[in-house]
């Protein structure tokens, strides 16, 4: 059991509850109409949407995930980021100034324009259901290590509570003020979860009783004799997961998974669509990037202290020492390096901070998949089917559906959790590991859908569907846990999700190619 919190503690948490009440009573007025509930206006800062770009971007997941990588590996995640900039700048030329010529709410709408609403149809429900594993998935992994702190237990009535406290915070937060309350709550979340980072790495260093440049010597040369943890760019080829963070990966897979992720994933496109051209969009995007890399490389330093801090006694009071490094585990359970790290050694008071870190960093996440979720359901798939059937809609009619489908949403979010933790606890599968990688089965088809709309007058309303369910399907396929079930042992093989996601969006562009032209529009 953990330390019971401190007056301190609760003071502490006071306080973030008071910051959640002040900006919600600012930023969640009513929004006046559907523009105005799913797209700000079109009016919002550029500055405050790239914030809200990186705030969607990272999550919950990099705040306890990152120095996870930082602890057992080196600063070639950083790397990724030269993805990042060759993504934007496609997403900058080919699909923004698309987006908003032909005025659209959810970037599916696109397709319609091309292939016909079937197609958006089709690509918003694979958004749907890639989002439902993603996101709730990352509400679990969130619930956790609340459930952890709060009461010192992972039982299931303890993590069932901590998920629907994250839950219910962020629905009433944003069910009213809708996309516009969205964004200035993720700066908030942003401000907040970077804060509580940047008070661990100064209580780190400062619990380290070692000078600057003999930790950078240790971290030059670790002592199981791998390459230095400064290394930045590696160009070795590795197909293994190990190598997804290599150069020839980064430069491949990387660049599709953010061009997927910039340009064809609602939950971050939607805020791009805010603000009122796409040459702010370009801005907003491009200045999240940037503003990324100190951002992860917190986190990423935060592993590497830990590194020190567990695995080099030498360098450590003897109080510390103990020449092993720790079994990261809590009641049983495996945790990363970071959480074994905030249960066991932090005091109270920056333990608090923490929480708090990872509720924002939760509500952030969560925050922006009831909206991006919402919007894809309503205006996509609800919008269409009362246009079909030949009935009206107003502007209140579909916010109120957007309110609507918001709590939906955050329901269905609760129950995907909650199955995460069951699913967990009763099988061998690493269904964690599935869910917070399955929006790469999304993205594949998706991928291989707007690359023949954009760069070619093929496909059809079959092939689309064909591509969109293969590209899913292949990376699926490829995981360890499913290829056991169908090759033999001798045949099986491990390959790193980048190489997934190239092959699948190759296999799926190619299969969407091969519908014919018949009654499809012109290239976009």
């Amino acid at each position: 059991m953990i330390d019971q919190f401190s007056a301190i503690d609760w003071l502490i948490f006071g306080g973030y509850g008071l910051i959640l009440i002040v900006s919600g009573w600012l930023y969640n007025r009513q929004a006046a109409n559907s523009n105005d509930y799913f797209l700000g206006g079109k009016s919002m800062p550029m500055w405050v949407v790239a914030i809200s770009v990186l705030a969607t971007s990272q999550s919950a997941a990099t705040f306890l995930g990152g120095p996870d990588q930082g602890y057992r590996g080196d600063l070639t995640y950083l790397a990724t980021n030269i993805a990042g900039f060759i993504a934007a700048i496609f997403v900058a030329k080919f699909l923004l100034p698309k987006f908003y010529k032909f005025k659209v709410f959810t970037v599916y709408e696109l397709l319609a324009q091309r292939f016909g609403d079937q197609a958006k149809y089709q690509a918003g429900t694979v958004y749907l259901v890639g989002r439902l594993f993603a996101s709730g998935a990352r509400l679990y992994m969130a619930a956790i290590a609340i459930a952890m702190i709060l009461f010192g237990n992972i039982e299931a009535s303890s993590v069932m509570i901590s998920i629907t406290l994250i839950a219910t915070v962020g629905l009433l937060y944003t069910v009213y003020g809708g996309i516009r309350t969205v964004i200035y709550s993720d700066v908030i979340q942003c401000i907040v979860y970077i804060s509580a980072a940047l008070l661990v790495l100064g209580y780190l260093l400062y619990s380290i009783p070692s000078d600057f440049s003999t930790i950078i010597n240790a971290l030059q040369t670790p002592t199981d004799g791998s390459q230095s943890k400064l290394t930045l760019i590696d160009f070795s080829l590795d197909f293994s997961p190990s190598g997804v963070f290599g150069f020839w990966s980064v430069i491949t897979g990387f660049v599709l998974l953010n061009i997927a992720a910039f340009g064809m994933d609602q939950d971050v496109t939607q805020r791009m669509l805010t603000c009122k051209d796409s040459k702010e969009a370009t801005k907003a995007l491009t200045s999240s990037i940037i503003m990324g890399i100190p951002v992860v490389l917190i986190f990423v330093i935060i592993g590497m202290l830990l590194y020190i801090y567990y695995q080099r006694p030498d360098l450590m009071s003897q109080s510390i020492a103990n020449g092993d490094a720790p079994t990261p585990e809590f009641v049983g359970q495996t945790v990363t390096i970071f959480m074994y790290y905030v249960l066991t050694d932090l005091p109270n008071g920056i333990k608090a901070v923490v929480t708090i870190g990872i509720i924002a960093a939760a509500l952030s996440t969560l925050n922006s998949g009831l909206n991006s979720m919402s919007s894809v359901a309503v205006q996509d798939i609800y919008r269409g089917i009362l246009l079909k059937n030949g009935k009206t809609l107003s502007d209140t009619h579909m916010v109120k559906a957007g309110r609507i489908s918001m709590i939906v949403v955050a329901i269905a979010l609760s129950l995907m959790a909650a199955l995460c933790f069951y699913w967990q606890q009763h099988s061998d599968m690493p269904l964690l590991a599935f869910a917070l990688s399955v929006m790469i089965f999304s993205y594949s088809g998706l991928l291989g859908v707007y690359f023949t709309a954009l760069f070619s007058n093929r496909g059809s309303p079959l092939s689309i569907l064909a591509a969109l369910i293969i590209g899913f399907l292949i990376p699926v396929l490829m995981q360890p846990y499913i290829m056991s079930l169908y090759l033999p042992v001798e045949y099986q093989f491990s390959l790193g999700f980048s190489w997934q996601l190239m092959i699948a969006t190759f296999v799926a562009t190619s299969v969407c190619l091969l519908g014919n032209t018949n009654a499809i529009k012109d290239k976009m």
